[in-house]
């Protein structure tokens, strides 16, 4: 191992610690709380923070909790995010630290983000080998969707009352080994847009379909014309996904109803591509209706932006975790069309969000089946502390 391997933390260093990490992890599972009712958790993080002498703030952009830690007189800061919120979904794990909530679990690891950002702030308030301002933000509600916690945050002032030079955050990974990373500069999660169109025509008798405009053949038509916006719109180069979720008309088989209604998922990696995509589907669903003799109405939701990773802050981070890991256990992520609105954060500040592996046979995110793989606490506690430490270097 080299000289500089063995000068920032190491997982080595978080073994005695495991067994706590592992309680901690559990116990966060077992208590799962919902975007923006995350009031024990908030409290949990809080006080812990408090015990080990960071300066906490809390109530940032709800129940958003910042812990800073400054050491020496060093003017770089370093933030780093981990979100707290669970999901609507009864578990079906069966685990003796199973959720104790019913219809809610901690689907998509987000125990385990909050158990391994809380482990690296134990080590360095206690080792305290960086020069600078360490800022340990966590999230609520970035299960949210509209209005979600990282935009609480930052319309809460984030950045201007914590300073920071840099913004780092991470998401497991099911399918990738454990304690493995998944790097990627660049556009790395897809920007996630959604459109309810609404087509109102002219209802009547089934018998009778020339005495009416039928919104379930428009709605027919407009589905299957969606479906050529990628192919035929964005470049073959390029990444874009639409899917036509939900298409609702009609209540029995005899009636030509009056309205019917379709909701798009509409994704994308690109800002240009997310642009032409809302363009195509206004024109396709406008131009649709009106061929028919109906009118539509489009309701188009901005989702999370696209997470862009800035590439000295990716490269910085894909050289700490191969001095922790070694080369052999990181690899390049592929690109991923869930989304993430850590991309608000990007959006203000140079960062990098990372994928760490929970494990090969790992239930899918978001499965009532999941479980946050323990095997990767120390390797990603490890992983905040030295990338801390290595940022804030001396």
């Amino acid at each position: 191992m080299s000289q500089t391997s063995n000068q920032f933390a190491r997982i080595e260093d978080f073994e005695d610690g495991a067994a706590k990490l592992v309680e901690t992890r559990r116990h966060l599972h077992a208590h799962p709380e919902l975007s923006f009712e995350e009031v024990e958790t908030a409290a949990y993080v809080a006080e812990r923070l408090q015990g080990w002498g960071y300066e906490v703030t809390r109530n940032v952009g709800g129940l958003g909790v910042v812990g800073r830690l400054k050491q020496g007189e060093g003017g770089r800061s370093i933030a780093i995010r981990a979100d707290m919120d669970a999901l609507p979904i009864q578990e079906a794990t069966r685990l003796p630290y199973a959720s104790k909530a019913k219809g809610k679990m901690h689907a998509c690891g987000h125990d385990g983000h909050t158990t391994m950002l809380l482990g690296a702030a134990e080590y360095l308030a206690r080792t305290r080998h960086f020069n600078g301002t360490v800022n340990l933000i966590f999230q609520p509600a970035e299960e949210a969707g509209r209005g979600s916690g990282a935009q609480a945050m930052i319309a809460d002032g984030l950045f201007e009352r914590f300073p920071c030079d840099a913004i780092f955050g991470l998401h497991n990974h099911p399918g990738a080994p454990a304690g493995t990373f998944l790097m990627r500069p660049g556009p790395l999660m897809a920007a996630a847009d959604t459109a309810t169109i609404t087509i109102t025509g002219r209802g009547g008798h089934a018998s009778r379909p020339h005495l009416t405009v039928d919104p379930i053949v428009v709605a027919a038509n407009m589905v299957m014309t969606l479906q050529t916006i990628v192919s035929r719109n964005v470049n073959p180069t390029e990444t874009a996904v639409v899917t036509v979720g939900t298409i609702h008309g009609g209540t029995a088989s005899n009636v030509i109803p009056e309205s019917a209604e379709i909701t798009v998922s509409i994704r994308s990696f690109s800002r240009d591509v997310r642009e032409t995509l809302e363009r195509r589907v206004r024109d396709i669903a406008t131009s649709i209706a009106e061929a028919h003799g109906a009118s539509v109405s489009i309701d188009y939701e901005r989702g999370y932006p696209v997470v862009i990773n800035s590439e000295q802050e990716t490269a910085f981070a894909t050289a700490v975790v191969q001095e922790l890991v070694g080369e052999d256990n990181v690899g390049v992520c592929p690109m991923i069309p869930g989304s993430e609105d850590f991309a608000y954060f990007l959006e203000r500040k140079p960062g990098c969000f990372l994928r760490l592996g929970n494990g090969e046979n790992s239930a899918i995110l978001h499965s009532s089946k999941y479980d946050f793989n323990d095997d990767s606490l120390t390797t990603g506690a490890a992983m905040w502390a030295r990338l801390a430490e290595r940022f804030l270097s001396s």
